[in-house]
């Protein structure tokens, strides 16, 4: 017998053991219950030598599994020696650099090979035959090359890639994320600050409308609407908006002589003093005293910003102090007299500061003395130009410089009297227009301005070593202003002058940021969740007075739709004249129906003793309210005659004639 019919015949055996049927039904209990089967007692079953059975039945199946898995191993063991052993023969035999060897030496070499294989197991791939014969190897090979189904035509092998992906690094045109493009709708007058943080989930933007603007790529649909927007400096326009280094604070740089600090959704942190203006010497003042220029963070120091002015100062900050100025720097002309700072940035290590000024001077300061210029380049730019934007490669030796003269040029901050490289022709009228470096430090960027009706504004994108123009996008029919190439997210911000702001990414090259939104569909709009009844908000009433709270959800406002006194739809108003109690289209309330009646009654009514006497002979013939009630009591009226006015003058006395 089969042992798996054994072990279900000693289960058999073990239940029937186990389990009795003690006695029949009795009859006289049958009878008097109603239903035979009344009186069976029932069955009893022993767990414990079920599960005892069940658990040993187990145990010698997987015994038996187990042993047949190992039996099968071995054989796929001894079958793989056997395949190496026939390959070392094949290849024994037909060498011809190896003479005929002794039965005794092959055997020797077989069981040292055989001895190699068991203790290695197989771990790895077959060891490669060492023989000169190149005629079957090569078959074999080729045989190899082509084992599988054809490849596909649009198939690349990984040296293709390869070579694609050097192409692509010589080639920094290709790196580009220009194939999308969303738009951001800020306003209807020029976006003049944007802002990203270093995550890239947030956007913010500034204009001349005075307006901040708050975008979040990751709660935002495709309607691509801010989340928040606001006016933290009321009339004054913002002059530039950037995220700190950790992303949690905004620095608003505005026309007024205070810039201000909030954090990531728009709420005030804190706002610099203003200086004194009628002390002579700027670094005695707490704060500036003129029009802010422009601000930015350093990149190191969460709490340190940079603010320069016309009040001819560069000021660091600290954020937790609101009271003074952390450091003060005077930009001098080559007279010693004061000029105007228009612009200002940290290196990227935060060890420098620059400036930018009216005078087309580029100075730059060590961050801890801020006597002296470390560096400093009169002719950078044509004075009384305003120099709109100053940055810092990322490898930190690089600083571009945008001018008002319509350039762009970069110096090498260790060779400062001559720019690197500089190209002329590149209009602009904003007195913000910016630049940036890509990611990868190889290309630099900016923007152009144009008039109106005067073209498209080009976003322009040069190569960094040579300054050659590379590519270009033309962005929309007016100037662009700002623009902003996140290394995260590899996208590219531009501000323009009709009051869009522009995001162009590539779905493979970028991350988030505008892809997040994009694929999100516009949501439904959420009917308004209203209080449905009043309600009387009575704290120290009791319980049994105190009225159940109202609840503004979606659940109440489904269950009173089904309510019909508290959802009842308005009647339409009647069309026409009034029908069911209801007054016609001329007005609902009771004397614009009066009015109307009134205006359409046509009878004359000038003289109302006619207007009553027109019904006295009807009234006589047919009385009906006032004579049958005096029928018996009221005498016959009798009317006096009326004489004419001819006939009353005439017999007046003479006095009273000559009066008339």
């Amino acid at each position: 017998m089969d042992t798996e019919e054994a072990v279900g015949a000693a289960a058999l055996a073990a239940e029937a053991s186990h389990v009795e049927l003690v006695g029949g039904p009795d009859p006289e209990l049958a009878a008097t219950m109603g239903f035979s089967g009344f009186g069976k007692k029932a069955r009893t079953f022993d767990l414990e030598a079920m599960f005892e059975q069940t658990r040993r039945t187990a145990v010698e199946r997987s015994k038996k599994m187990l042993e047949a898995h190992a039996r099968e191993e071995e054989a796929q063991k001894e079958e793989e020696l056997r395949s190496q052993h026939e390959d070392v023969d094949s290849a024994a035999s037909g060498s011809s650099v190896m003479g005929a060897c002794s039965a005794l030496t092959c055997r020797e070499a077989e069981s040292s090979e055989s001895e190699d294989g068991s203790n290695e197991e197989l771990i790895g791939p077959p060891l490669p035959r060492q023989t000169s014969i190149q005629g079957p190897a090569e078959d074999t090979d080729d045989d190899d090359e082509f084992i599988g189904p054809p490849l596909p035509p649009g198939y690349k092998d990984s040296d293709d890639d390869d070579d694609d992906m050097q192409e692509e690094d010589n080639n920094p045109v290709k790196k580009i994320p220009d194939s999308h493009e969303i738009t951001l709708q800020h306003g209807t007058k020029t976006v003049s600050a944007l802002g990203l943080d270093p995550s890239g989930a947030r956007l913010v933007t500034g204009g001349y409308d005075y307006d901040v603007r708050l975008w979040d790529f990751a709660g935002m649909d495709a309607s691509l609407q801010a989340f928040r927007s606001l006016q933290p400096c009321e009339c004054h326009q913002i002059k530039s908006l950037q995220y700190s280094s950790t992303g949690d604070v905004i620095l608003v740089v505005s026309g007024n002589s205070q810039a201000k600090v909030l954090d990531r959704d728009g709420f005030p942190v804190m706002e610099c003093v203003k200086g004194d203006q009628y002390i002579v010497d700027m670094a005695n003042t707490k704060g500036h005293t003129a029009m802010l220029n422009t601000g930015c963070w350093h990149p190191k120091i969460k709490e340190e910003f940079l603010t320069c002015s016309n009040d001819g100062t560069v000021r660091t900050w600290d954020v937790n102090n609101d009271k003074k100025h952390k450091g003060v720097f005077k930009p001098r002309s080559v007279q010693g007299k004061r000029v105007i700072p228009t612009t200002c940035t940290y290196s990227r290590d935060g060890k420098l500061i620059a400036a930018g000024c009216q005078d087309g001077s580029i100075q730059i300061w060590d961050r801890n003395m801020n006597v002296h210029t470390k560096f400093h380049c009169r002719q950078a730019h044509a004075p009384g130009t305003e120099t709109s934007c100053l940055t810092f490669s990322y490898d930190g030796t690089v600083l571009a410089s945008r001018g008002g003269d319509d350039t762009l040029k970069t110096w090498d901050i260790r060779q400062f009297k001559k720019p690197l490289n500089s190209v002329e022709g590149l209009s602009s009228f904003f007195p913000m227009t910016d630049c940036c470096f890509s990611p990868d430090d190889k290309l630099i960027v900016t923007g152009t301005s144009v008039k109106k009706g005067g073209g498209n504004g080009k976003l322009i994108f040069f190569e960094r070593e040579i300054f050659q123009k590379v590519y270009e996008i033309e962005v929309t029919d007016a100037s662009v202003v700002r623009c902003l190439w996140h290394p995260k997210l590899n996208q590219i911000m531009v501000g323009t002058g009709n009051g869009l702001a522009k995001v162009y990414y590539d779905p493979i090259k970028s991350q988030r940021g505008a892809k997040l939104c994009v694929v999100k569909t516009k949501r439904k709009a959420r009917q308004a969740e209203t209080l449905t009844q009043d309600y009387i908000i009575t704290p120290h009433a009791l319980p049994m007075f105190r009225e159940p709270r109202q609840r503004s959800t979606r659940k109440q406002l489904e269950k009173d739709r089904l309510d019909p006194l508290k959802s009842h739809k308005p009647e339409p108003p009647v069309a026409g004249p009034g029908r069911g109690g209801r007054v016609g289209t001329h007005g609902g309330t009771l004397s614009s129906y009066i009015v109307k009646n009134i205006a359409l009654d046509k009878t004359d009514d000038s003289n109302p003793r006619e207007a009553i006497l027109r019904h006295a002979k009807e009234a006589e013939d047919n009385p009906y309210w006032v004579a049958p009630a005096y029928s018996k009591t009221q005498p016959k009226a009798v009317f006096a005659e009326v004489e004419s006015e001819e006939d009353e003058t005439d017999n007046k006395p003479e006095w009273k004639k000559r009066k008339i």
